[in-house]
C-alpha cells in the first residue's frame, strides 16, 4: 500500500513537471513568435526609412526574445544608418555570439568600424569575412577593403581588392566608383574615366556618379565632356549642394571651350 501511494506521489510530480515544462516551451513559442512579427514589422518601417518606428518594434521584439541573431543584426543597421556606429557595432557582435557564422553580420560589423574611420578593425573583420568560403557576396568585403586601404594611403592594395571585387562581380558599381577614385590618386586618369563611364552607363540616374565623371574629365582636361557632365547633374539634381558644387564646375570648364 505504502510502495502505491510513493509511486502515485511521484507519478504526480513528474506528470507536474512535464506539464510545467510543456506550459514554460509553449509560452517561449509565444514569445518567439510575437518577436518575429514585430522584427518583420520593424524590418518594413527600416526600408521606408521610418526609423523611429523600425526601432519601437524592434526593442518590443527585444524584450519578448533577444536571442535572435536577425534582430540584432537589424538593430545594428538601423544605428549605422543613423551613424551611432558604436552602438550598431554592439548589436553585430551580439548578433555574430548567437550566430558565429552569419556572414552579413561580419560584414556589417566591418563597415561600422569603417564609419568610424577605424580602418585597422574593418580592414580584420573584412578579411575575416573574405575567409568564409560559405558567405555568398565576398565582392562586397573586397570593396570594404579597397576603400579601408585607400584611406590608408595603400594606393596598390586598394587597387588590387577593388579589382578582386570586380572580378567576382564586374558590374558592382561601388567598387568601379571606389577603383575609379584610387585611379585618379594614382594619376591614372583615363582608367578612371573609362571606370567611371562604365558605371554611370548602369545607373545614369545618379548624380554623384556624373559629378565624379565629370571631375575626371575636367582633370583630364575634357572640358566639353566635363561640362555635359556638369550639366547632367544640375539636371538630375537640381537645388541641392551637389547641383551647386556642379554649377560651379561647369562654370570653370566653360572658360576652356
Amino acid at each position: 500500500m505504502i510502495m502505491k501511494q510513493n509511486f502515485l506521489v511521484w507519478f504526480g510530480c513528474v506528470t507536474l513537471m512535464v506539464a510545467v515544462a510543456a506550459c514554460a516551451t509553449t509560452n517561449n513559442e509565444k514569445a518567439k513568435k510575437e518577436a518575429e512579427v514585430a522584427r518583420r514589422l520593424g524590418e518594413a518601417y527600416l526600408q521606408q526609412g521610418n526609423f523611429a518606428g523600425a526601432l519601437k518594434e524592434f526593442k518590443k521584439a527585444e524584450k519578448k526574445y533577444p536571442d535572435d541573431h536577425l534582430l540584432q543584426y537589424d538593430l545594428g543597421l538601423l544605428y549605422a544608418l543613423k551613424e551611432r556606429y558604436d552602438e550598431a557595432i554592439v548589436h553585430y557582435k551580439k548578433a555574430l555570439e548567437l550566430s558565429p557564422t552569419y556572414g552579413a553580420a561580419m560584414n556589417s560589423l566591418a563597415n561600422a568600424y569603417a564609419g568610424k574611420k577605424d580602418w585597422d578593425q574593418a580592414i580584420f573583420y573584412y578579411r575575416k569575412v573574405i575567409n568564409d568560403i560559405l558567405y555568398a557576396t565576398p565582392h562586397f568585403a573586397y570593396t570594404g577593403l579597397g576603400n579601408a586601404y585607400f584611406y590608408k594611403g595603400d594606393l596598390q592594395r586598394s587597387e588590387k581588392n577593388y579589382q578582386q571585387a570586380l572580378k567576382i562581380k564586374p558590374d558592382f558599381v561601388r567598387a568601379l566608383q571606389g577603383i575609379s577614385e584610387t585611379y585618379i590618386a594614382m594619376g591614372r586618369l583615363p582608367e578612371a574615366v573609362e571606370k567611371l563611364e562604365k558605371a554611370v552607363r548602369l545607373v545614369p540616374e545618379s548624380a554623384p556618379l556624373h559629378f565624379q565623371l565629370a571631375r575626371a574629365y575636367q582633370m583630364s582636361l575634357e572640358f566639353e565632356k566635363a561640362y555635359r557632365s556638369y550639366q547632367k547633374v544640375i539636371e538630375l539634381a537640381p537645388e541641392t549642394g551637389l547641383a551647386d558644387q556642379a554649377e560651379e564646375g561647369a562654370m570653370e570648364v566653360k572658360k576652356y571651350l
